[in-house]
C-alpha cells in the first residue's frame, strides 16, 4: 500500500477536529486513534480492534496542564511525561470521558515524539491504543498492520523516528505495575 504524503499540521487538526481515525507512531508502538471527545469516533476505533467495549482506553492528553484539569495524580507528572508511560489516574469527575473509560480511572500519555506534538495541537485528548486487535501482537511497522485494519482507517502516520518495540510502561499509584 502507498501512503500518502505526510499531512500537513492544519490538515492533521482538521482531520482530528473532523473525527477521523489515525494509525499513527507512538515512541514504543505503533496506535490507533482519533479525538477522544468524540463518542462515535471512539466506538469505530473500538469496532476496528474488536474490543469489549466496556475496555477502557488511554488517551494522550493535549498538554501536563490538561491533566491536572482532569485528573488526580500524586507525583510530579513531569517526572514521567512526556514519555513511554501511561499514569492510571483518579478523573476529577466520574463522568469524564466515560465512553473512553466508564471507571473512575483514566489512562493518559504524552508519548515524546514528533506525532505527538503535531495532535496536541488541536487541544483535545486523543485515543491511544495499539493498532492490532485484541489480544493480537502490537505493530512496530505499517507492514506489521493487517490489511484488515488498514482499510478501516482515514489516515496513516508513517513513524519519523525509530520504535522501541515496548508497549508504554504502567503507573497506578505511583508504581510501576507490569502489563499482564
Amino acid at each position: 500500500m502507498a501512503l500518502p504524503k505526510k499531512p500537513s499540521s492544519e490538515q492533521i487538526i482538521q482531520a482530528i477536529k473532523q473525527g477521523k481515525i489515525f494509525i499513527y507512531p507512538t515512541n514504543t508502538i505503533y496506535g490507533l486513534g482519533c479525538d477522544a471527545t468524540n463518542q462515535k469516533a471512539v466506538e469505530r476505533i473500538k469496532e476496528i480492534k474488536s474490543r469489549d467495549k466496556d475496555k477502557p482506553l488511554s488517551v494522550i492528553a493535549p498538554s501536563i496542564d490538561w491533566i491536572k484539569e482532569h485528573c488526580i495524580f500524586h507525583e510530579s507528572l513531569e517526572k514521567y511525561l512526556p514519555g513511554q508511560y501511561t499514569l492510571i489516574s483518579e478523573k476529577l469527575r466520574k463522568n469524564f470521558l466515560s465512553h473512553v473509560s466508564s471507571s473512575s480511572t483514566l489512562g493518559v500519555r504524552i508519548p515524546a515524539n514528533s506525532f505527538t506534538r503535531e495532535i496536541q495541537k488541536a487541544g483535545v485528548p486523543f485515543i491511544t491504543t495499539s493498532v492490532n486487535l485484541s489480544g493480537e501482537p502490537f505493530a512496530l511497522t505499517i507492514d506489521d498492520i493487517p490489511q484488515s485494519i488498514k482499510s478501516k482507517v482515514d489516515i496513516i502516520i508513517p513513524a519519523d523516528e525509530e520504535l522501541s518495540g515496548k508497549p508504554s510502561t504502567l503507573i497506578i499509584d505511583g508504581k510501576i505495575v507490569e502489563r499482564k
